[in-house]
């Protein structure tokens, strides 16, 4: 670390011991009386409680995807809700009630949606796995709980490797012809998506196996062989689909074998979150593992439906374009004062220089929280609870991860991304680079406090039953975005550097609805959408690949990366009608919204400002156009 560096760590750590007191004499008096508690009496709630539970019989009773007996099933129980829900008395319901009753009708019409959105992008791989109705169909008769043949079974085993070899045969053929650009990358995406549906159907052939394999001895004597073939010739399969028709390199041997209930070889829950099979996948300073599953534009209008956002994907990029532009007029006024002339790029570059030295970074998250906290109770900007001061903590994030999250992730668990001694000198420089002081200023508190840990810490005792049918990213990082806008205007970041970390990020956060959206219009590959975060945001290429491979992972919601900014701009348009039109205080506003829970802004609006609501009410609040680019 420069000389300069450690002054600056220095200087940080003077001005925070002058500021930052212990959170016992910082914190704010608890909440008092029924504040401290959720006396909601939503007429929906039960109904919403017994949704949840009916659904998840079904969703455990019916798991096989590209089952027509779940497709059916599934429909069936959501067209029977749609009835119930129509039998109501919507009008006599209390403000709460009405909110809840158009969150479940909303999430059943967006779940119907969704099947269709499945079943098409099934019927598009199908060529990829002729064979699948055979092990589907061995896996349905399992759950029906009708007798196994073991004779039978064997034979069907043995045509199953047969139909498996056939399959892969004919995508060989189809290989040897010469494809366009556009077609080659259509061929990779389907590739991809059927590596993981055939993977997952061997899967369910492993769960249909082992559930008679040694319990009925005459089963295993008849089927064990043939099996054993079969499996064989999906795990060939699988690496056939990924390698040849995706263009990806083979996993690690070790997670070659797969793992019961994954999507991709290797993949579990507890090996890292939703993303872990990208991570085990990627290299550093490659992208060529990075393909994505466009939605298309029928699947982005079916995802702004149900996120209630009355906009088309066009008319958020325009949007997100005028943002970005004034980011990067801030930029240069900033890089004017730090004596770098309209060159915003320099100026960024010398924010890089400024992280502290291996080993201090949690040293740094620590004092940056204490920092924020006592913002926001010096402004009285909103409650925090004791508890939720207390109970977060802090893990370092894995080299291996850090190629999918190479910044901070938060939340009750800070998250921290920073160089081990075993990664390349090059992978340190780009990991320290990226998470410098004045960027991670302007992202602890986007994690912590006011963001995902108090969001979290509240949703967890106010109306949980609305994450059933609500949980949009819209608000789940709408609310963190949000603060870092408010917090702007409140004039947070002191220096220039440190208003160039934070515009740092609001551009990436354009970026990433301009690059997200286009992507999954079929404008844009994983390739240019990353250098569109080096040419234009200024990221490290390692980084820049990394928020790419993120975003298209298959982990997040098609809409997820363009939630922040929107979300966080629907919650500063209602902050400036309730704020700054006088009917509310910002501690009022902020836990109000607080005690909503996840759902979408335009509910929330709904019930803080007691906006009369229809039984067929739709989005409608177009706020965006409203927010001023600051």
């Amino acid at each position: 670390m420069s000389a300069r560096n450690g002054l600056a760590l220095i200087a940080l750590v003077c001005g925070l011991a002058g500021k930052a007191a212990p959170a016992a004499q910082t914190a704010a008096a608890a909440p008092a009386g029924d504040a401290e508690f959720d006396f909601s009496a939503s007429e929906m709630r039960p109904l919403i409680t017994t949704f949840a539970a009916d659904r998840g019989n079904l969703y455990r009773t019916y798991p096989v995807e590209g089952s027509t007996a779940r497709d059916r099933r599934l429909r069936q129980f959501y067209a029977a809700w749609r009835d119930r829900l129509a039998a109501l008395r919507f009008d006599a319901m209390s403000q709460d009630g009405k909110i809840d009753y158009l969150l479940l009708r909303n999430h059943i019409d967006h779940e119907l949606r969704r099947l269709d959105l499945e079943t098409a992008q099934r019927n598009e791989i199908a060529p990829y796995a002729r064979f699948s109705a055979t092990i589907v169909g061995l896996e349905e008769a399992r759950r029906r709980m009708e007798a196994v043949k073991p004779e039978a079974a064997a034979a069907t085993l043995s045509a199953l490797a047969r139909q498996v070899e056939e399959a892969r045969r004919a995508v060989e053929s189809d290989l040897r012809s010469p494809a366009a650009p556009e077609a080659a990358q259509k061929r990779r995406v389907l590739g991809n998506r059927a590596a993981v549906y055939v993977n997952g159907l061997r899967n369910t052939l492993r769960v249909w196996f082992s559930f008679y394999d040694g319990y009925d001895p005459l089963f295993t004597w008849w089927a064990e062989s043939p099996y054993r073939s079969a499996d064989a010739a999906l795990r060939n399969y699988v690496g056939f689909l990924r390698e040849r028709v995706a263009g990806l390199r083979p996993p690690p041997a070790a997670e070659s074998a797969g793992s019961p209930g994954t999507g991709l070889p290797g993949e579990t829950a507890s090996a890292g979150g939703p993303n872990a099979a990208a991570a085990a996948a990627a290299r550093p300073g490659e992208s060529d593992d990075i393909i994505g599953n466009p939605v298309g534009r029928d699947g982005l209008a079916s995802e702004l439906a149900y996120e209630m956002i009355p906009y088309t994907p066009d008319e958020l990029i325009a949007i997100a374009e005028k943002q970005f532009a004034w980011c990067e007029a801030e930029m240069k006024r900033a890089a004017r004062e730090m004596g770098f002339g309209d060159d915003w790029k320099r100026a960024l570059e010398k924010v890089k220089t400024m992280y502290v030295e291996p080993g201090r970074q949690p040293e740094l998250v620590r004092m940056l929280a204490g920092e924020a906290e006592k913002f926001l109770d010096d402004h009285d900007l909103v409650t925090v609870p004791p508890l939720a001061r207390e109970t977060w903590r802090m893990e370092m994030m894995s080299p291996q991860r850090q190629l999918v999250n190479p910044f901070f992730l938060g939340g009750e668990v800070m998250t921290v991304s920073f160089p081990t001694n075993a990664m390349s000198h090059e992978q340190k420089l780009m990991s320290m680079r990226g998470n410098n002081i004045p960027m991670s200023r302007a992202t602890v508190f986007h994690e912590l406090i006011p963001g995902h840990h108090l969001q979290g810490f509240m949703a967890a005792r106010f109306r949980p039953y609305r994450s059933v049918v609500g949980g949009t990213p819209f608000v789940t990082e709408g609310w963190s975005l949000y603060w870092e806008l408010l917090l702007w205007d409140l004039r947070f970041q002191k220096t220039p550097e440190d208003r160039v970390g934070a515009l740092f990020w609001r551009m990436h956060r354009c970026a990433r609805i301009i690059f997200s959206l286009n992507f999954h219009l079929g404008k844009m590959t994983p390739d240019q959408c990353i250098d569109f975060l080096v040419d234009r945001v200024g990221f490290e290429r390692e980084n820049a690949a990394g928020e790419v491979r993120r975003s298209f992972a298959g982990g997040y919601a098609p809409l997820y990366q363009a939630a922040y900014l929107l979300g966080g701009m629907q919650f500063y348009a209602l902050h400036r009608e309730l704020v700054d039109g006088g009917r509310m205080t910002n501690r009022q506003f902020h836990d109000a919204v607080l005690r909503e829970n996840r759902i979408p802004v335009e509910l929330i609006r709904a019930s803080l400002a007691k906006q009369p609501l229809t039984r067929d009410y739709s989005a409608r609040w177009r706020a965006l156009a409203t927010v001023p680019e600051r």
